[in-house]
This record gives structure tokens, C-alpha cells and sequence, in this order.
């Protein structure tokens, strides 16, 4: 569980803020080399600039439901560091409180695709790349949405529920190739995603850094170990 990861480089999609900008911290803090994405040039460049006191960080604008830009992404980070060893699944959207009937279908799409197909593109890109490094590890980034089903919040859960499932059929496919696949399913987050608000009201809430702090352990278990799934719940919510 000491392990450090030096040497090791890792992709961090969304990790230009919210949980991906924590757990690019976290992977640079124990010496990997971190290549983050986001869709916005600008947050980009501030996020890279952040990061890169910490250590050796890149990243590229990239679109999670588009499989061009995602193949660009894994390729263009083995081309900077020279290899790839971990995937961090972080990027998502959410659209809440809107019903079937009311959602727009767009909105149910990108949310499918950003949360669902994104990960099966980079998976489908990174996945000869860790195994060209003899092995690695990919975290994907659920949520509680994905086991627990709630009103207004359907196409979010169809994306999470979709995501568990791949994971777990994932880790079977390439369990024998030396790539460890690990699920973890954070509960409420004080993060802007989805339209939220970073408020000291909600400090009840999980903070970034504690999923952060979930995956960089998951990263440093013995070879032989594999967490499969983690779930991450506020230890004090409301009452």
C-alpha cells in the first residue's frame, strides 16, 4: 500500500477540475507523469499550469463523446511521456431534475455518451497501450447513481448503471493481461458538476480530495490484489 508510482504515466479524463483535478494531484504527488483533459482550452491551460509545480503534467482538449478526439488523447499522451500505464474514467455530465417525459433527448444522448461511450473509447484506445507497458491499471468513476435508482435523475443513472456493468465485464476480459479494473462509486460531492455549487453548507458532502485519495490507494495495492469496486458515502449527511 506504500508503493509510489514513479515513472508511471497516467491519463486523467476531466481532470482539469472537480475530482479529476484532485486525482491528478494525488497521482503527481506520488511521482507519476499526468496527462488531464477537459472541453475547455482555457480551464485547460490553467489546470496544466497548476499541476505542473507538482510534477510532470500535459493534456489536450478533448470531447468524451467523440471516439476521434479520444483516440487523439491516449495517442498524444503515449507520444508526450512515452507510454501508458493508468486510466482514470473521471469525465462525465449529469442532467438532474428533469423527468423521461420533459428531458430533452439530446440531453439523454450526450449524457450517454459522454458517460458511457467515453469510457468505452478510451478503453478501447488505452488498453494496447497499457499492455504494451506489461500492465496497468484502469479506474472508472461511477457513482451511487449507478446501484441506486432515483426520480428526475434517468439519464444519468441509465449512464452510471451501463458504466458498473462494463466495468465489471471489463475486468474479466483483461484480468490475464496484467491490467487491474477497479469501479469506484462516490456518493454526494461538493463539486459545480452537474449545475452544483461549492458551498462551506455542504461541507457534510465528500470533498474531491477523499475520491482522490480512494483511487491513488486502489493504485498502490500488491500486484496481486485487485480492488474491484469501492463505494464512498459522507460519513455525517443531514439527518
Amino acid at each position: 500500500m506504500t508503493t509510489e508510482l514513479s515513472g508511471k504515466v497516467a491519463v486523467v479524463t476531466g481532470g482539469t477540475k472537480g475530482i479529476g483535478y484532485a486525482v491528478a494531484e494525488a497521482l503527481l504527488g506520488l511521482g507519476a507523469k499526468v496527462f488531464v483533459c477537459g472541453r475547455d482550452k482555457s480551464v485547460l491551460r490553467d489546470a496544466i499550469s497548476h499541476l505542473s509545480v507538482l510534477g510532470p503534467c500535459e493534456g489536450e482538449v478533448c470531447d468524451m463523446r467523440s471516439e476521434s478526439q479520444v483516440r487523439q488523447l491516449i495517442g498524444e499522451a503515449v507520444r508526450v511521456f512515452g507510454r501508458l500505464d493508468i486510466l482514470v474514467n473521471n469525465a462525465g455530465m449529469g442532467i438532474f431534475g428533469e423527468t423521461v417525459e420533459t428531458l430533452n433527448p439530446e440531453d439523454f444522448r450526450a449524457t450517454l455518451e459522454t458517460n458511457l461511450f467515453g469510457v468505452f473509447y478510451a478503453c478501447h484506445y488505452a488498453i494496447p497501450e497499457i499492455k504494451r507497458a506489461d500492465g496497468g491499471h484502469i479506474v472508472n468513476v461511477s457513482s451511487l447513481a449507478g446501484q441506486n435508482a432515483h426520480p428526475k435523475m434517468a439519464a444519468y443513472n441509465a449512464s452510471k448503471f451501463g458504466l458498473n456493468g462494463f466495468t465489471e465485464a471489463l475486468m474479466l476480459e483483461v484480468r490475464h493481461e496484467d491490467i487491474r479494473v477497479s469501479l469506484v462509486c462516490p456518493g454526494s460531492v461538493n463539486t459545480e458538476f452537474g449545475g452544483d455549487s461549492i458551498s462551506d453548507e455542504k461541507a457534510w458532502q465528500l470533498q474531491p480530495r477523499d475520491v482522490a485519495a480512494s483511487i491513488a490507494n486502489i493504485l498502490q495495492f500488491p500486484s496481486n490484489a485487485n480492488c474491484g469496486k469501492i463505494e464512498l458515502r459522507p460519513s455525517k449527511p443531514p439527518r
